[in-house]
């Protein structure tokens, strides 16, 4: 949930902060936990370039809560289910009374600025819950932040260790790791932005290439454009295709889908099949139900900017979107050994 520039509001003899809900969030996760609060915030600052200077902030004292209605005043609940309205019932309160103080002031004071110098935020709310490894065997990890921080942490794991392999291969491995993609990926740092393109294109140049260079290099490049899957739900198994149950624990997932909502073709799914092969881990393969709409990620979007064969895989995860998501442990290995071996020189 992110702050409104305008936020402050009281009702009730409570202090609220207005929010709105970033992307496809399954907002009822949000409700009875401790949230502490994130972001950067823009000041004035007469060195810095145009005289604004950035800084980042988080404080982890749980200072905002968005608390649930009690059962007795809505018997519909455990019948019809919890129907939240993002306007009316996610405002999170953080303090009693009209409080003569604002979100502003309290932030300004946090960062260590003058409320007149604080010229803008980005501010978030986090759930404080530690990460935790949970089964009888610590064979499941729950956190916040999963999808996609998985698979931005795998990809790191994975660069690591193909630059610290000396090889002549010609070959330049890249991660790119994109903001934005939970809105669509409309910015300037998102996947339908030039961000990736214009590196592309840089690295080319620097290397003493030329523009049929790149235009070649694109045409022998293959991306890995990696999000987290579904894992089967064991609660709601009707609602996964039949013929291709993704397990917890059981390896990296190949995503396919006939209308391009993922990027996978033949050609993209023998290459991650090869990686999984050399990285010996096995794989699984996602398609959704044929009479369900089908999410998407950056796969599509990247390929078309770049014109790079591109498959689309992920790791397997419940509770996709919640506050708190839970994957496997040892899938989480196994990404990064399958991506490690993607990077490497053929």
């Amino acid at each position: 949930m992110r702050v409104k520039p305008r936020p402050d509001w009281a009702r009730a003899g409570w202090q609220l902060l207005g929010v709105e809900v970033y992307g496809g969030a399954l907002t009822n996760s949000w409700l009875d936990r401790d949230l502490g609060l994130s972001g950067r915030v823009a000041v004035r600052d007469a060195g810095a370039p145009g005289g604004v200077g950035h800084r980042l902030f988080r404080t982890d004292d749980p200072v905002l809560r968005v608390s649930q209605l009690a059962i007795h005043l809505d018997r519909t609940v455990r019948s019809e289910g919890l129907q939240l309205n993002d306007q009316q019932h996610l405002a999170p309160h953080w303090g009693l009374g009209a409080g003569p103080r604002s979100f502003r002031a309290w932030l300004a004071d946090l960062v260590g600025t003058a409320p007149d110098d604080l010229l803008a935020y980005d501010a978030m709310t986090h759930d404080l819950t530690p990460a935790r490894r949970t089964g009888t065997e610590g064979e499941l990890i729950a956190s916040g932040r999963l999808d996609n921080l998985a698979t931005s942490y795998a990809a790191v794991r994975a660069i690591l260790q193909a630059v610290g392999e000396p090889s002549a291969d010609p070959t330049v491995p890249m991660i790119v790791l994109f903001d934005h993609e939970e809105v669509g990926s409309t910015s300037e740092r998102g996947a339908q932005s030039t961000f990736l393109p214009a590196w592309l294109e840089r690295v080319v140049l620097a290397a003493g290439g030329t523009r049929e260079d790149l235009w070649r290099s694109l045409a022998g490049t293959v991306v890995a454009s990696g999000d987290m899957a579904h894992a089967t739900h064991p609660n709601y198994a009707d609602r996964h295709e039949p013929e291709h149950p993704i397990l917890m624990n059981g390896g990296p997932v190949l995503k396919v889908n006939a209308n391009l909502r993922y990027a996978t073709d033949s050609l993209g799914a023998a290459a991650f099949a090869l990686a999984c092969e050399q990285a010996g881990v096995p794989m699984q393969t996602f398609v959704t139900r044929s009479d369900l709409p089908c999410g998407s990620t950056v796969g599509p979007t990247t390929s078309a900017l770049t014109g790079a064969t591109t498959v689309d895989f992920g790791a397997p995860v419940l509770s996709m979107h919640s506050a708190r998501e839970i994957c496997g442990t040892l899938d989480q290995a196994g990404y990064a050994a399958a991506l490690a071996a993607f990077l490497a020189p053929a």
